[in-house]
């Protein structure tokens, strides 16, 4: 008998969102009154649209934990035993059509690839996108492997990062390297480095905003940060500064926890909002002058950049199969250098005020 099943995850997640949410942790509080049975049989009957193969390859990977320590899948339940499992989502009833859709495949090899992810493209089907996301094209370009033939609604998938953010994403191929991945990001042992564009100019060279996150108790769709820590989960950004344009400064972020929409809500906080980001207040004007001709400057730097400027530079995990230590690192996509360029050309030609 089970006490308690806890699937936690949030459906809504984006960039930097809590890389934990984006697998079922379930944890199951054994009855003292269970008889003696295997492990991945076990949990095969607790949790829907989970085979014995899942299973089996999430203990594999040191994902099945009884008692706080990893089991073998041959492991024979106990009563009152005390198990977590963490395990890439279950299939989903929802079928996904392969698109060829072009996607930058910056590495790959038979474990994983790694693509960098162009801004305005979502990445998995939900919410009214069951067309033209990566998981659609990645549908089409691993066609043949098996892993992408099981009807699932994020095959592979890791991590994901939103629509109008660009950048690196890793993709599993396997079972084995899904369950890898999935616990180094479980764990935060993954390096994700991010670049924004924030308004104002930032004090200091670097810092770091520690402040918890939650849901935004009056508009859903958005987080917020509890300054008292009472409600939400704990949430660091490491920031420091490239380059300062007076109105706006170009940030290198670090991210120590990976809660939903992160880095924007932080630097919201902070009343340094992410340029252009219409959602926390990045797509007015926060800082500079009243000039017309400023004015028009921001309304074009808007349109250059049409969507929150913000890209995921760098990631680096342990290879799953290999134990390498694997790195990639973009340049800044091609809106984001526009922007900057003029605004550098902007302040170097502003008068002083």
């Amino acid at each position: 008998m089970v006490k308690d099943i806890t699937p936690c995850r949030d459906d809504e997640l984006e960039e930097g969102e809590e890389q934990r949410e984006l697998f079922e942790h379930f944890h199951i509080d054994v009855d003292k009154g269970q008889s003696t049975i295997r492990i991945d049989r076990f949990i095969t009957t607790k949790i829907q649209n989970v085979s014995r193969s899942r299973v089996q390859s999430a203990a594999d990977a040191g994902n099945v934990l009884v008692n706080g320590k990893a089991v073998k899948s041959s492991y024979k339940v106990k009563p009152l035993d005390s198990i977590s499992i963490v395990m890439a989502y279950p299939p989903r009833e929802i079928d996904i059509i392969p698109e060829n859709i072009p996607i930058n495949i910056v590495y790959e090899d038979d474990d994983l690839l790694v693509v960098n992810k162009e801004p305005g493209m979502v990445v998995h089907p939900g919410h009214g996108n069951f067309t033209g996301t990566l998981v659609n094209a990645l549908m089409h370009h691993l066609k043949d492997v098996p892993l992408f033939s099981t009807g699932e609604v994020r095959p592979g998938l890791v991590h994901r990062i939103d629509k109008n953010t660009s950048g690196i994403l890793v993709v599993a191929k396997t079972e084995h390297a899904t369950n890898h991945l999935a616990r180094q990001f479980y764990d935060r042992t993954t390096e994700r480095n991010y670049v924004a564009l924030v308004w104002g100019d930032m004090e200091g060279d670097e810092g770091t905003i520690d402040a918890h996150i939650g849901r935004s108790p009056r508009d859903r769709i958005k987080m917020f940060v509890f300054p008292d820590g009472d409600e939400g989960k704990h949430a660091i950004t490491h920031w420091k500064v490239l380059e300062r344009y007076g109105y706006v400064t170009l940030v290198e972020c670090k991210l120590e926890t990976g809660r939903t929409h992160q880095i924007r809500v932080h630097f919201e906080h902070i009343r340094h909002p992410i340029f252009n980001d219409d959602r926390y207040g990045g797509d007015t004007i926060v800082k500079g002058t009243t000039f017309t001709k400023y004015k028009q400057f921001i309304q074009n730097c808007f349109s250059i950049c049409p969507r929150h400027a913000l890209h995921a530079k760098s990631l680096g995990f342990i290879h799953p199969t290999t134990g390498e230590q694997m790195f990639f690192e973009t340049e800044l996509p091609d809106d984001m250098v526009q922007v900057a360029e003029r605004w550098q050309t902007y302040t170097s030609a502003r008068p002083n005020d």
